[in-house]
């Protein structure tokens, strides 16, 4: 029978577990957007700015429709977004070249640097705390959260995940 830190069971999870575990996401991702919130907020940007940036470094020449897709939100919502990166010189977006109608985006140096500083405070925290659970916790932690994304969102994160 698993068990979670404490002894408690996994074989009949009661809601006080589940309660549990619902707040510590709930704290563990208030202390994960705190350090890249302090740097968007001296940028006037906000955590949708902080996702379209991370997915534009991930995937160099991405469409809009597909960063669409990876985000969620809505097509007037991350025009929002883009409009202020690009202007601030953060992104630029190209015609497509098969489609011109497509707009691939990639970011700038100044984008990149806006990345960096970004996902440094992000890494140095998850670093700490991967350092701190150890190998078999960050494992178990990755398929606890893989299982609770929806298939689509699965899919999606399959495919970045392997390169495609």
């Amino acid at each position: 029978m698993a068990e979670v830190a404490g002894g408690e069971s996994l074989l009949f999870l009661t809601d006080e577990q589940l309660r549990k575990g619902i707040e510590a996401m709930f704290f563990a991702y208030r202390g994960f957007t705190a350090d890249p919130d302090r740097i968007l907020e001296g940028l006037d940007y906000g955590r949708a700015h902080h996702r379209a940036v991370h997915f534009i470094h991930r995937s160099p020449g991405t469409t809009v429709s597909n960063l669409l897709a990876i985000l969620g939100v809505t097509k007037q919502s991350l025009n929002r977004v883009l409009r202020t990166l690009i202007d601030d010189g953060h992104v630029k977006s190209e015609k497509g070249k098969a489609d011109a109608r497509e707009r691939h985006l990639f970011l700038t140096e100044k984008g990149e640097a806006l990345e960096r500083a970004l996902s440094d405070a992000q890494r140095a925290r998850m670093r700490a705390a991967y350092r701190a659970a150890g190998p078999a916790a960050v494992a178990g932690f990755r398929q606890v959260l893989e299982a609770m994304m929806d298939p689509e969102m699965r899919s999606q994160y399959n495919r970045l995940r392997d390169g495609g």
